[in-house]
C-alpha cells in the first residue's frame, strides 16, 4: 500500500509549474532587468546627444566673425542652452555640463575642451590665431561625461553603463544677397596651392586696385561669375545692371561658378556709370517694365560724349600722338604726372596706370595686385585746377599713403555734389558729365547711398582658391575663403595708347585697357549686415545647421 503510495506520488504532474517558475525567476528578472536598464542607457544617451546639439546650434549662432565670436559661442553652448538629464543616476544632479573652464577667455585656436573651433567641415584645420574670430566657422561642443547606475541588473551581476557623452559639430549656413553674382580668384594664391582656405586679407589692402581680367579662365586675379537660378537668357546682365539683383542669394561658403565670360554682361556694370552700351544692356523686368539699372549719382569717370546728342556716345577724348597725354591721362611710366589731363577719372595705382600690363609685380610681387599709390594730384588738377590740398579729411576713414583711397574721394565728392554737378566742356562739341543728365543715357536719376539706396559704385566679390579648389567652369558647392568689397573704379572699356616717336607713332591704337577686364579698388572685408553706411547693401542671412 505504502509502496504504491510512493509510486503515484512520484509520477503525479500537479504543481509541477511551481518549481519550475521558481528556477527561472533569476533568468526572468534578469532579462527585463537588462531591457530595463538597456532602455535607461540608451534613454541617457539621447538626452545626452541633444544636449550637445543644442549647445552646438547656440554656439554657431555666434560665429558671425566679429569681435569675441569665440567667447560668446563658449558662453552660449554653456549658458544659453539649460539641458537636464533624468536618467544619469551618478550622483552629479540633473544639470548636462560643458567643460569650458573659462568661457570669457577662451581662444579661437584652442584645442581642447568642450568648445573646439574649426575652419571648414572637414576639420582639416583650427583658426591660426587665439583671436582670429573670421577663422572660426564651425565649432565642436562635447557634453561632460554622465553614467547610469543599473537598477535591476545587479541582481545578476554588477554592472553600470559607464562614462557616455553626447558630441556635436554644427556650422552657420549663410546666404548673401542683393549682390551681383561675381568671383575672383585669390590674387594671393600661389599655383601650388593646395589650401581651399587660404585667407585673402582684405583689410589688409585697403585702398589698393586689383585688376581682375575676365579671359575666361581661372588662375589668381581672374574673375567669373556665380549661378544664382535667375531665370531668362538675360539672367547675368540682369544680376549686373539691375539695382536689385534677381535670382537666388547666394550661399556664402557654399558657391557654383557659371561657365564663360560673355562680353555684353560688361554693359549691365557700365550702367553704373550712366552708360547704356550697346544692345539691351538693361533688360526689361517683363513685357512693358523697363528693368531698373540706375548709374551712380557720381559718375565721373575719363570719357566725354557729344553735348548736343540724345545718344550716349561715350568715348575716349580726342588725342593724337603730339598731344594725347594732355588730352588723357597716360602717364608714361609709373610715376606721377607733371602735365594735367583735360579729362580724368579716377586712376589706376600707379604701377597699373602707364600701360596694359603695367609692373605691379616689380613692387608687389604680383602683376594683379597694385599698391595703393595713385595720382591724386593729377585728378585734382584735371578736376579742380590745383593741387590735392588736404580737402578729404579723416572722417572717411584712415588715409595709408597720407592721401584718401579713390573710393574716400567719391564719397567725399558725393557729400559735396556742388563740386561735380557742372559739365565740362572740351573741344570738338563734346563734354564730361560727372553725374546723369535726366532723360538721357540710362534715363535714370543718380543714386545717391543713404539707408535706404545702394551705392552703386560698390560691390561685392566672392573670393575663391581656384588651383587648390581646380575650378575650370560650372562647379557647385564651393567654399569660399571671404567676401570682399570693392568700389569700381572706372567703366571696363576699350581704351587706346600712342606712341609717339616710335613705332607705329603715326596711331593710336595700341591697348591701354580691356573691356573684359574690371579694375577695383579693395574697400576691405564684407561685414555681416550692410555695406559701409548703406543700409540694404548686403543682407546675409544666417541659419546654424548640424553637421553631425
Amino acid at each position: 500500500m505504502r509502496a504504491r503510495l510512493l509510486s503515484s506520488l512520484a509520477r503525479s504532474e500537479n504543481a509541477a509549474v511551481a518549481p519550475i517558475v521558481a528556477i527561472s525567476l533569476f533568468g526572468l528578472i534578469a532579462v527585463g532587468g537588462i531591457a530595463f536598464d538597456y532602455a535607461r542607457m540608451a534613454t541617457l544617451d539621447t538626452e545626452l546627444q541633444q544636449a550637445a546639439d543644442q549647445a552646438a546650434l547656440a554656439a554657431a549662432t555666434q560665429l558671425d566673425g566679429k569681435t569675441g565670436a569665440c567667447q560668446r559661442a563658449a558662453d552660449a553652448a554653456r549658458k544659453l542652452i539649460a539641458n537636464q538629464t533624468r536618467f544619469a543616476n551618478d550622483g552629479s544632479g540633473l544639470p548636462v555640463t560643458i567643460d569650458v573652464a573659462d568661457a570669457s577667455n577662451l581662444p579661437c585656436n584652442s584645442t581642447s575642451g568642450g568648445v573646439i573651433f574649426y575652419k571648414d567641415r572637414a576639420k582639416s584645420a583650427h583658426p591660426d590665431k587665439a583671436d582670429d574670430v573670421a577663422g572660426a566657422k564651425f565649432v565642436e561642443v562635447t557634453v561632460n561625461s554622465r553614467e547610469a547606475f543599473f537598477a535591476l541588473t545587479p541582481i545578476v551581476a554588477i554592472l553600470r553603463s559607464g562614462s557616455l557623452k553626447g558630441k556635436a559639430f554644427a556650422g552657420l549656413g549663410s546666404a548673401i544677397c542683393k549682390v551681383p553674382p561675381l568671383m575672383m580668384c585669390n590674387p594671393d594664391e600661389p599655383s601650388t596651392n593646395t589650401d581651399k582656405y587660404l585667407d585673402f586679407d582684405a583689410d589688409s589692402k585697403r585702398g589698393i586696385g586689383l585688376k581682375l581680367v575676365g579671359d575666361g579662365s581661372y588662375t589668381a586675379g581672374n574673375f567669373g561669375f556665380l549661378e544664382t537660378n535667375a531665370p531668362g537668357a538675360n539672367a547675368l546682365l540682369e544680376a549686373l545692371g539691375w539695382d536689385t539683383p534677381p535670382g537666388d542669394c547666394v550661399a556664402i561658403d557654399g558657391v557654383t561658378t557659371k561657365t564663360g565670360i560673355n562680353a555684353n554682361v560688361f554693359d549691365g556694370i557700365n550702367t553704373r556709370f550712366d552708360m547704356p552700351g550697346t544692345g539691351n544692356s538693361c533688360p526689361q523686368e517683363g513685357p512693358g517694365k523697363p528693368g531698373s539699372c540706375s548709374p551712380s549719382y557720381n559718375v565721373r569717370k575719363d570719357l566725354v560724349r557729344t553735348s548736343s546728342s540724345s545718344t550716349c556716345d561715350w568715348q575716349e577724348n580726342d588725342a593724337s600722338p603730339t598731344n594725347y597725354q594732355d588730352k588723357r591721362y597716360r602717364p608714361p611710366s609709373a610715376a606721377t604726372i607733371a602735365n594735367t589731363p583735360e579729362i580724368m577719372g579716377l586712376p589706376r595705382d600707379l604701377c597699373h596706370a602707364w600701360s596694359i600690363d603695367g609692373n605691379c609685380a616689380a613692387t608687389t610681387g604680383n602683376a594683379r595686385i597694385g599698391d595703393g599709390q595713385w595720382d591724386i594730384n593729377a585728378y585734382w588738377r584735371s578736376n579742380y585746377g590745383s593741387n590735392y590740398g588736404g580737402q578729404v579729411g579723416l572722417g572717411y576713414g584712415t588715409q595709408p599713403h597720407g592721401y584718401p583711397t579713390r573710393y574716400q574721394v567719391y564719397r567725399w565728392e558725393m557729400d559735396n555734389p556742388s563740386n561735380i554737378k557742372t559739365p565740362k566742356s572740351v573741344t570738338g562739341g563734346k563734354a564730361a558729365y560727372s553725374v546723369p543728365v535726366p532723360g538721357m543715357c540710362m534715363k535714370k536719376d543718380g543714386i545717391i547711398p543713404s539707408e535706404t539706396d545702394v551705392d552703386r559704385r560698390r560691390i561685392s566679390i566672392a573670393v575663391l582658391n581656384c588651383a587648390a579648389l581646380k575650378i575650370k567652369g560650372n562647379e557647385k558647392d564651393q567654399p569660399v575663403t571671404k567676401w570682399v568689397d570693392v568700389f569700381l573704379v572706372e567703366p571696363s572699356i576699350d581704351r587706346q595708347k600712342c606712341n609717339p616717336g616710335g613705332p607705329g607713332s603715326s596711331t593710336c591704337n595700341t591697348s591701354y585697357t580691356n573691356k573684359t577686364d574690371l579694375y577695383v579698388e579693395v574697400i576691405g572685408q564684407t561685414n555681416s549686415g550692410t555695406s559701409g553706411s548703406t543700409a540694404g547693401q548686403v543682407v546675409r542671412h544666417d541659419v546654424p545647421y548640424l553637421i553631425e
